[in-house]
Formats: C-alpha cells, sequence, structure tokens
C-alpha cells in the first residue's frame, strides 16, 4: 500500500442497460480501500430503467447521462472530461462487467508510479466463470498489417506490449494532456488499442500490473453474438489500420480479405454481411479525422 497522501483517482464505469452488472461492480469497488477515488458511473443512454436502479441503490453516487449511446471511447470520454475538470491524476476506467478484487487499484498505481514515463497501465483480468484462469495478461501485441491483434494470457515484460486492454486500465492525467482522449470514431472495440499505439508513438511507455487482479464476465454488452462482433470489430480493426498502419491502404485490403474468406469458406453468409455492414461503417466515417479532445 502506498504511503498517504494516495492521489486522487477517479474510477470511471460506463453502463449501457446493464444495470445488474453495474451494481455488483460497485459493490466490489467498495471494497477497494482508496480514500481520495471518486467513482463515477456514465450512463450511455441507456434503453431501460438502469438509471433509476442505480439511483436507488446508490443515491450519492455521481451519475452522469447521455442521451444516446456514444459507444465506448464516447461515453467514457464523458466521464474522462469530468474527472480531468475536478482534478483527478489518474483515470481508472473500468468496465461495469467486472468485479476488481480489493488490492487491484492500489496495484495499479503502484505500477505507474514507478516511472514517470508510463501513461497508462492495465491489470490482469480473470474469468469471472472461472477465477483461476487468466482472460488477458494485461494487453497483446498488434499486427498492422492484417489488423490482427490476441490478449496474451502468459506473463510479458511491459516492452513486450503494443496494447493494453482497456477492461481495467489506469490512465495519467499528464498522458491525456499530452495525447488526448478516446477516438471517438471508435464505437466498440480496437479504442483501447489505437490509445496505447498513439501514447507509444509520443514516447510514452505503457505497462501491465501484474498484482491487479479483476475478474471479468467477457462481452457483456454483445452477449458473445458474433455477427455484432464481426460488424464492430470490422469497422473499428479498419480505422485503426487508417490511424496507425505504415501502409493502410494495403493493411485495410489485407485485413477484408481474411475477414471475407475466413467466412466464405465457411458458408456463413450471415457474418459476411456483417462484415459488409462493418465496411460501410467504416466508409461513412471517412475521411478519418480523430476526436480526440
Amino acid at each position: 500500500m502506498l504511503s498517504v497522501p494516495h492521489p486522487h483517482v477517479a474510477c470511471i464505469i460506463l453502463n449501457w442497460n446493464g444495470w445488474q452488472d453495474t451494481l455488483l461492480c460497485l459493490d466490489a469497488l467498495a471494497k477497494c480501500p482508496w480514500p481520495p477515488l471518486t467513482v463515477i458511473v456514465v450512463d450511455n443512454g441507456s434503453t431501460n430503467d438502469s438509471v433509476a436502479r442505480i439511483r436507488t441503490a446508490h443515491p450519492n453516487l455521481l451519475l452522469l447521462q447521455s442521451k444516446e449511446n456514444l459507444g465506448f471511447a464516447g461515453g467514457n470520454n464523458i466521464g474522462i472530461r469530468h474527472a480531468l475538470a475536478h482534478g483527478a491524476e489518474y483515470i481508472w476506467l473500468l468496465n461495469n462487467d467486472t468485479e476488481p478484487k480489493p488490492d487491484a487499484l492500489a496495484a495499479l498505481v503502484a505500477k505507474i508510479q514507478t516511472d514517470k514515463s508510463i501513461g497508462v497501465v492495465s491489470s490482469v483480468t480473470y474469468y469471472a466463470s472461472d477465477p483461476t484462469k487468466v482472460e488477458a495478461w494485461g494487453g497483446a501485441r498488434v499486427n498492422l498489417w492484417i489488423g490482427y491483434g490476441r490478449n496474451t494470457t502468459e506473463p510479458h515484460t511491459d516492452d513486450w506490449f503494443h496494447s493494453l486492454n482497456g477492461t481495467s486500465m489506469l490512465v495519467a492525467r499528464r498522458a491525456f494532456d499530452d495525447a488526448g482522449l478516446l477516438d471517438e470514431g471508435f464505437f466498440l472495440y480496437w479504442e483501447d488499442t489505437e490509445f496505447c499505439l498513439r501514447l507509444r508513438k509520443k514516447g510514452w511507455r505503457i505497462a501491465v500490473a501484474s498484482d491487479s487482479r479483476v475478474l471479468h464476465k467477457v462481452n457483456a454488452s454483445t452477449g458473445g453474438n458474433r455477427i455484432v462482433l464481426d460488424r464492430y470489430q470490422t469497422a473499428s480493426g479498419l480505422r485503426l489500420l487508417q490511424l496507425h498502419s505504415k501502409a493502410p491502404y494495403l493493411a485495410c485490403l489485407l485485413f477484408l480479405t481474411i475477414r471475407f474468406m475466413h467466412r466464405l469458406v465457411r458458408l456463413r453468409f450471415d457474418r459476411l454481411r456483417a462484415v459488409w455492414l462493418g465496411l460501410r461503417d467504416y466508409r461513412s466515417t471517412l475521411p478519418v479525422s480523430p476526436k480526440i479532445r
């Protein structure tokens, strides 16, 4: 545990129709001892009674509301802007379908304070259904030729990582001040990767706090629906390559060819259509110009 005074941390939890998970996350968060901790729940345009349910359970909680679903980046940015405006030194982005262990936050802060060049630190996430099994050991390496990156489940040194897992991610205020916020051109998926790549281009280091343990339900917002995943991952993957690949047009072509062929040989025409819709979504955002402030 760090010595008092602790730095001011704001934890942002994004809710979209998932009040049950959010309340469980808040219960777990209450067991994380960190006196100067501000918890901010951002309701991302829920269409059910999430706001009423959360307010009833936590009447004194800071709950910000968006009139519409702005996606992961846009919704979190609402909370990030509020936290920065109110003096937070670190911002903890925490998925609502998680259960952080009591020492999860202390371990994140301890790690990020070991080196002023570290801009962001992630936790190690474990499956909520099997707490002994690692879901993601911090993050991944990313192939920017074909748009592929899978979170590792094995320990690595910090320099190995290209990106971190946004399920539980602590960001230093100075990193946001330098690189900007999450890119709101991403609706779902790859926004954490883009943010890490942007930070690394600016000379920031990224790291993993191996002692920060978080249980994760995985894909709670999409229910694991592969058709929905295909659409959002296609649009976001193309945007990532356009922003960060050394040869974006070639990389996008390779990315789409692999995705179309992989589904075609399996005669998954429903998923082929989802990839096509993702391509259409991406094209509707051209030219790519990040909204990061």
